[in-house]
């Protein structure tokens, strides 16, 4: 569902001047058309997450379907974390990234690598200090039937035209069998780099059983409700 300027400053409890600021800043994602701008309910969802913004709870629509909550670190033990994926260029990065183990082998790198491309060429999944969080536009393409994150330590920073511009040197690769749990995951990624306990392990790069204790440990936010029809949508 596309929303206007207006339902959109509405839902996040701020003036459509501020939407409007926001998007000439390049600070939130929308498209222009005849015109006027819309922004995707799904990418408005993920930008509040990741910025843990306050707004109306009507941006939730909310259902209940009885599945379980994702687990960032059950998530992260099926896809692993590496050290020193290689790459000089964001392009290079994430077509490494499409090659590691962690991806199961139903998933067609090639295809992923396009995907991961595709999604930056829309505006760039970097969330500032050094780390990014590249996925698929559409998690429902790639069909999986579990969640997996990968964490990704680069060999080199690399510019990803993040937000605050600083090169990124950390990926977590989000791969989701459905739209609810990419929002459950995103939170709880959100949740966590925002630890400074868990910012120091990942300037540390950290090894594996690090990383998944810490996460066994670190007390989750409760997960983003569904938004009432995932099957036909988007995650810009």
């Amino acid at each position: 569902m596309d929303l206007s300027v207006r339902e959109a400053a509405r839902l996040l409890e701020v003036s459509e001047g501020t939407i409007y600021r926001w998007i000439h800043e390049g600070t939130l994602p929308a498209q222009r058309l005849e015109d006027q701008y819309r922004l995707n309910r799904v990418a408005l969802q993920e930008w509040v997450a990741v910025r843990k913004i306050r707004v109306s709870p009507e941006l939730f629509a909310t259902t209940t379907d009885g599945s379980q909550t994702a687990n960032l670190q059950a998530a992260m033990q099926c896809g692993g974390v590496y050290h020193q994926v290689p790459g000089g260029t964001r392009e290079e990065v994430l077509a490494a990234a499409a090659t590691l183990p962690g991806i199961p082998a139903t998933v067609d790198r090639a295809l992923l690598a396009s995907l991961l491309l595709r999604r930056e060429a829309l505006s760039s999944t970097g969330l500032g200090d050094g780390i990014a969080l590249p996925h698929p536009r559409n998690p429902l393409i790639l069909g999986l039937s579990d969640p997996r994150v990968l964490l990704c330590f680069l060999a080199n920073p690399v510019d990803f035209k993040a937000i605050d511009g600083q090169p990124v040197h950390v990926l977590f690769l989000l791969l989701s069998p459905t739209v609810r749990t990419h929002l459950q995951l995103l939170s709880q990624i959100a949740f966590a780099v925002h630890d400074p306990a868990f910012q120091e392990l990942l300037q540390q790069h950290a090894p594996q059983e690090k990383i998944l204790d810490f996460l066994g440990r670190l007390r989750a936010p409760a997960p983003p409700p569904d938004n009432g029809n995932p099957s036909g949508l988007d995650v810009p």
